[in-house]
């Protein structure tokens, strides 16, 4: 195949290293500016502007993997000095320099890396309307590669241990569109010795999502929302619309506190203040694939905070309700709140309630 030349991003050694390329190392004038999102969006890489300068570049065989990611990410070589360059675009806005330093090269080489691992048969374009829900999932790998252990030292293995935990010997994606669902054929080290036989385990891949509710320490309030959820409209339930905290799925680039932040606004039109983190988990890890970052916040909700929200872009209807912390009590011991997070994080709420507005009172 022919020779192109990446530059930026796409010369950054955790990406070509997901893409499995290796070349020749060369500088071309001028600089890139834009392109933080490079790789995270499709068409979102710098632009090349001529001037002084130079750009690190690298002469690689146009591969396979490296089409098949062009083609996902919306790139085409450029003609730039007798040279096919990409990575780059020719024209568009000007803006700040490129930076592989603010520029989050492992979320974009884990998006590359499950580009690659998507069955043959889907279509760039395909792959490439699915971009945000990738980066969602990879991003919340990355973070559970990061938090802290639980379980209190009782629950499966020390991570210290020789060897691997668990092995995958073979990975499938029979279904994806918004979510997706991956198969497994998998073994894992066994609480009596040994390992497990290669067992086939199937998982609904969500990504991290963040809980949020909204409490008003002065009023002694806080506000709930109700809409229709398809989960329980499929079991039958004859009321399928959920008494529920606020909660949406985080962004590739947001952190569970900014989403909360975000959902707030888009759900009820709500601005919140302090957040206080409460209890983080898996609602369902036996086949979802999902964490919830969970949080009381600071928010003054008048008798007028109620109301219909919700964004029209994804057919959201969802109202608002005010309840006083003893109703919220009530609701929960009653079993009028079925939706999980909710009645989790109201039980922590009622247990940290004097602990909530001690901080509150000290602030």
């Amino acid at each position: 195949m022919a020779e192109v030349v990446l530059v930026g991003p796409l010369a950054h050694p955790s990406l070509r290293a997901a893409l499995g390329l290796a070349g020749r190392e060369m500088t071309l004038d001028g600089r890139l500016v834009g392109g933080q999102r490079a790789g995270i969006d499709r068409h979102g890489w710098p632009v090349r502007q001529p001037g002084p300068g130079q750009v690190a570049a690298l002469a690689v065989t146009m591969t396979p993997q490296l089409a098949r990611y062009a083609a996902v990410m919306g790139l085409a070589p450029v003609p730039h000095q007798g040279l096919r360059m990409m990575g780059a675009v020719a024209q568009g806005p000007g803006g700040v320099a490129w930076s592989a330093d603010r520029w989050p090269a492992d979320l974009v080489a884990g998006i590359a890396r499950a580009i690659l691992e998507t069955p043959e048969d889907r279509s760039p374009a395909e792959i490439a309307r699915r971009l945000p829900m990738i980066g969602t999932w990879v991003e919340s790998t990355l973070r559970a590669a990061a938090d802290p252990l639980t379980g209190g030292g009782l629950a499966g293995f020390s991570p210290d241990e020789p060897g691997p935990l668990w092995r995958v010997e073979e990975r499938a994606e029979p279904y994806a569109d918004f979510f997706a669902v991956e198969e497994m054929h998998l073994s894992h080290r066994l609480h009596g010795g040994g390992w497990s036989p290669v067992v086939k385990r199937a998982g609904f891949v969500l990504g991290d999502a963040v809980v949020v509710l909204p409490w008003d320490a002065k009023r002694d309030r806080v506000l709930l929302i109700d809409q229709f959820r398809v989960g329980p409209a499929m079991r039958g339930d004859r009321q399928p619309w959920m008494l529920e905290a606020i909660a949406g799925r985080i962004d590739v680039g947001e952190t569970p506190e900014i989403a909360a932040r975000r959902e707030a606004l888009e759900e009820a039109q709500l601005p919140l203040g302090r957040m206080f983190p409460a209890l983080h988990h898996y609602p369902s890890p036996g086949a979802i694939g999902e964490y919830l970052y969970c949080y009381v916040a600071e928010a003054d909700l008048p008798d007028d905070a109620g109301g219909v929200h919700g964004l029209d872009s994804e057919a959201e209807d969802i109202r608002s309700h005010l309840v006083s912390t003893g109703e919220l009590a009530r609701l929960v011991m009653e079993g009028q709140i079925s939706n999980g997070p909710l009645a989790l994080l109201a039980l922590w709420f009622q247990a940290r309630l004097p602990d909530l507005r001690r901080a509150i009172a000290e602030a």
